[in-house]
């Protein structure tokens, strides 16, 4: 069964920073791409961005030059630096992998909010 956690959400106000994480455990084949969504309330879930296996890196409009994201193969594990952070951050965060094999897999998600 693949699992993916992810953490480091929580309160920041506006102009801080949070780094985010998320494990991936689990039988899985080879990840071919990690990545980080975000849905607003009231709205629908969208890119943050994402990270290939070797590296080359794709963000949203809205988050590039704030936002960095890495991972670690060996770890199975995917960050999302937040680097000064607005209101309009405000989201659930979760985490996406898509595998060789096709699989893909979501987490739970973790809450990020970002105060005036």
């Amino acid at each position: 069964q693949v699992q993916l956690v992810e953490s480091g959400g929580g309160l920041v106000q506006a102009g801080g920073s949070l780094r985010l994480s998320c494990v991936v455990s689990g039988r899985i084949s080879s990840i071919i791409v990690m990545g980080w969504y975000r849905q607003a309330p009231g709205k629908q879930r969208e890119l943050a961005a994402t990270i290939t296996k070797v590296g080359a890196t794709n963000y949203a409009e809205s988050v590039k030059g704030r936002f960095t994201i890495s991972r670690d193969n060996a770890e199975n594990t995917v960050y999302l630096q937040m680097n000064s952070l607005k209101p309009e951050d405000t989201a659930t965060y979760y985490c996406k992998i898509t595998t060789a094999l096709g699989g893909i897999y979501w987490g739970k998600g973790t809450l990020v909010t970002v105060s005036s």
